[in-house]
């Protein structure tokens, strides 16, 4: 071995990075991009305001809840109030104007306690419930000097899903969602700077087919592998295909099986609308790259944000204030909140919000087009 020809290669390398400007900034900036916004995120995020409903309380509990609720230093605000009965309890929380219910049921000095939650956010209603808990440890005082009463064992009950329902069933709409964005946006920015290193574009602009009729073209080409491949992908989280032992090899299933309260025809067309706007971003974006490297380095800048402001790891109501506000203008913020109402709620297309979620989605879609559009003009002008 010659270590003069491996200092030399090495050498090369390290001269190619430093004519490259944005890759050498993107190794020190993208890091530390990610970085922060990860400790911003976890350092900064608050459980929010929890509205507590509650119904069936004896008087002596329910006052005692709401005086533990105005004296709680919890991060989290608590707002008591109180329903008729079960049903109303469960509609509010299910029509979003709770997030808590307390059903009591029985009378002192023996009664039952259940504590019901949405079922769609694990993470976030274990802080919730966690929550509540404290405000009963501290309430149920009130009722120790009934003779006969002993601490009443809190259940756990969920509108939607179950109390038991693991991660899967709880992020399959996120697997079907980020990784049909990822993807696409991947293949597309690749393929279409292939398209302009090859001369394919330069040719094309010197024909009388307008530079609008060449975007949407390709978006039209590359939205028909997207769909593809969002199809594939559908079928994958929500089938079940069990193979026999072949020989050797032992028996084994492919997909996850994830169950879905809603139709997975609209779950799928919400991950087709997502993808098409990740063809037009990533055609936008590849006008900017000369290399396949540069665009595996809008990855940290463009699809890592998503991920941790979009709703994916935790509910965009909990990050901070400017963190909110940049997620709510997102894509995937929008499609994941469509995805969820759809197969963990059983919403359909009468939904306002999963038409407002679509609507969003089919937006970002014609932006990027006409970004796009404008971005090949200025490249070849």
């Amino acid at each position: 071995m010659n270590i003069r020809r491996v200092f030399a290669v090495a050498r090369r390398i390290a001269e190619g990075f430093r004519r490259d400007e944005r890759s050498l900034g993107l190794l020190f900036a993208a890091p530390l991009l990610v970085t922060l916004l990860l400790g911003w995120v976890i350092r900064d995020s608050s459980l929010g305001d929890v509205n507590l409903v509650v119904a069936g309380a004896p008087d002596q509990l329910l006052t005692a809840l709401k005086d533990a609720a105005a004296d709680s230093s919890d991060k989290a605000t608590v707002s008591v109030s109180t329903l008729e009965d079960e049903a109303a309890v469960k509609r509010a929380i299910r029509d979003g104007d709770a997030d808590v219910g307390l059903i009591v049921e029985g009378s002192v000095p023996t009664i039952q306690i259940a504590v019901v939650t949405e079922g769609t956010d694990p993470a976030n209603e274990a802080g919730q419930f966690g929550v509540v808990q404290a405000l009963l440890a501290k309430s149920v005082g009130a009722l120790v000097p009934v003779p006969g009463f002993s601490l009443p064992e809190v259940r756990r009950e969920t509108v939607y899903l179950s109390p038991d329902a693991n991660q899967l069933d709880v992020l399959a709409p996120v697997f079907l969602g980020i990784f049909a964005y990822f993807f696409v946006f991947i293949l597309t920015g690749i393929s279409f700077l292939r398209e302009r290193v090859g001369g394919t574009l330069e040719r094309l602009l010197a024909t009388p087919v307008t530079r609008g009729e060449i975007v949407l073209g390709y978006s039209l080409g590359f939205g028909f592998f997207a769909t593809l491949q969002v199809l594939v992908l559908t079928l994958f989280v929500f089938g079940n295909l069990d193979i026999p032992a072949i020989g050797p090899i032992p028996a084994f299933t492919i997909g996850l099986n994830v169950q879905t309260v809603g139709s997975p025809a609209v779950a799928f067309l919400v991950a087709v609308l997502l993808a098409i706007g990740a063809v037009n971003l990533g055609i936008f974006l590849s006008t900017f790259a000369r290399t396949e490297l540069q665009i595996l380095q809008f990855i940290p800048i463009v699809i890592v944000p998503q991920i941790l402001l979009g709703g994916v790891l935790w509910p965009v109501e909990r990050l901070p204030d400017v963190l909110r506000t940049i997620g709510q203008v997102l894509p995937v913020t929008y499609a994941v909140d469509a995805l969820r109402e759809v197969m963990l709620k059983g919403a359909d297309l009468t939904s306002m919000v999963v038409q407002t979620d679509l609507g969003v989605l089919v937006g970002v879609a014609v932006v990027f087009v006409g970004l796009a559009a404008g971005t090949i003009k200025r490249e070849v002008a």
